[in-house]
């Protein structure tokens, strides 16, 4: 199973795994929040940013996945796209710890 290979750090089978279920499911939005934390935890950024930008299409409010999002870019170095949802993310949260990439 793909928690099983995710909750043992094997990304690699989790990511394929994943990938799998979402060729049969593809609005499985567990899934692929699974799908996109693995390739962040194997430093697969863009990956991990284009499954974050899918989730978030669909549910704007997840918070998790956007401190994801956030993360990827800042890892990318690209903090300028990552300042917009910062603010996102201090509103839906109430935090405006997260305003600042020390809250990381």
């Amino acid at each position: 199973m793909g928690i099983q290979a995710f909750d043992e750090r094997d990304y690699k089978t989790a990511i394929e795994r994943f990938s799998a279920v979402l060729e049969e499911d593809p609005r499985n939005l567990n899934v692929r929040e699974y799908l996109a934390r693995a390739h962040y935890h194997r430093a697969s950024l863009r990956p991990a940013e284009a499954e974050a930008r899918t989730i978030l299409e669909q549910d704007p409010t997840n918070e998790f996945v956007t401190l994801l999002l956030v993360r990827s870019l800042e890892r990318q170095n690209r903090a300028d796209e990552a300042v917009g949802l910062r603010r996102r993310l201090a509103a839906l949260t109430g935090d405006d710890s997260h305003l600042t990439p020390q809250s990381l």
